[in-house]
């Protein structure tokens, strides 16, 4: 077995693992260490660091919370439909557009309830 034939996959490992090694290396040797008490601190999605774990977050954290996950992985399908445009032809694209109807329409009710709202 000739082992040139893996060279390019060991290259591309290689690089893979120096991009994402080189960069927090550099950040780590290279950057500011000034700790204080802030930075220290637990950071707990936007809220002040409780002494109970058990208390209950507030309900519009969760709501928010999938509101974006719904949004995000529904835009998330028009990359594939953006680059097949050609093949799937005016079938395809009136698709998406009843698609983004309804998705727009969702947006606006959640907007007029104010679910998108951070008091």
């Amino acid at each position: 077995m000739n082992l040139d034939q893996y060279l390019p996959i060991l290259l591309f490992i290689l690089v893979g693992i120096a991009v994402g090694v080189v960069p927090q290396a550099i950040g780590y040797f290279l950057g500011p260490n000034r700790p204080d008490a802030e930075k220290n601190s637990p950071y707990e999605c936007g809220f002040e660091a409780f002494e109970d774990a058990r208390m209950k977050f507030d309900v519009r954290y969760y709501l928010v919370a999938i509101l974006f996950i719904l949004f995000d992985l529904e835009i998330a399908f028009l990359f594939p439909w953006a680059v097949a445009l050609k093949e799937v032809g005016l079938a395809g694209f009136v698709a998406v557009a009843m698609f983004l109807a309804i998705l727009v329409v969702g947006f606006v009710y959640e907007w007029k309830k104010g679910a998108l709202d951070w008091e």
